[in-house]
């Protein structure tokens, strides 16, 4: 480590400490604070998707609209304090790397920080192009084809506030979390372990993961929802492949 002379293992658990309480101090005001825009929250974001003037919907000439009931005694509640939380982890999101970064930063060389800096500065963009991902494309469109999927018209829909919710959190945030592979690239590429060319080498494989990926993400595993999910996955890896950089470039720049 570079500065392992210099700093103690209790020098670099306070070190930690102090991260964790400015993450939760900030996390937690961002909590505090969305718990009161309820209606806003709600009406104007998560339940968008549900009306028939989300953007996508008028983008494509779809006549939908979603009616949601709710089952459950105590489900309202929860969920009001759920979205809270995960819309709190989104917004607070880039503090959270910068203090990632600030308290990993002193144990990297120069020639290190230099290679994982640029990453970590793209970690908070990818991650917000993955929401975005999620919640105004693949989320919508997988609502609009399961709201009008029927094996009989004796049977018809009806889609509860949990269910609706279930689907929307692990649309939004699994594309933030996934769309973070080039980061990880980017900054392995810069330390000289990750190539192009292996990249490259792997591609065939990496059709195979997206789709096992896709296949988790939707358990329906319908071909309408691999087909949505997969194409933005496999479309991130090939993107990972332009960005990353061949093992002869990392050698000049050193």
């Amino acid at each position: 480590m570079a500065q392992a002379g210099e700093m103690t293992f209790w020098d670099h658990l306070e070190e930690l400490r102090g991260s964790l309480f400015r993450m939760l101090a900030v996390f937690g005001t961002a909590v505090v604070a969305l718990f009161f825009f309820k209606g806003f929250l709600f009406d104007r974001v998560i339940l968008a998707a549900s009306k028939p003037d989300f953007f996508l919907y008028r983008l494509l000439g779809a006549d939908f609209s979603l009616t949601l009931v709710n089952i459950e005694v105590a489900a309202q509640f929860m969920i009001h304090m759920k979205i809270t939380f995960i819309c709190a982890l989104i917004v607070t999101f880039p503090y959270l790397v910068y203090e990632i970064w600030r308290f990993i930063a002193p144990a990297l060389y120069e020639k290190e920080k230099k290679a994982v800096k640029g990453a970590f500065l793209f970690a908070s963009v990818l991650f917000y192009i993955g929401v975005a991902v999620g919640y105004a494309i693949v989320f919508p469109l997988m609502l609009n084809f399961f709201s009008g999927y029927q094996v009989s018209p004796d049977v018809e829909n009806t889609f509860s506030l949990t269910s609706y919710i279930s689907m929307f959190t692990s649309m939004v945030l699994t594309f933030g979390i996934v769309f973070e592979f080039p980061t990880i690239v980017a900054a392995l590429s810069g330390l000289g372990v990750l190539s192009r060319k292996v990249l490259k080498t792997f591609r065939r494989h990496a059709i195979c993961a997206v789709l096992i990926l896709a296949a988790i993400i939707t358990p329906s595993g319908d071909p309408f929802s691999l087909m949505v999910v997969s194409v933005p996955l496999y479309i991130l890896y090939e993107f990972s492949i332009l960005i990353c950089r061949d093992r002869e470039q990392v050698i000049e720049l050193e």
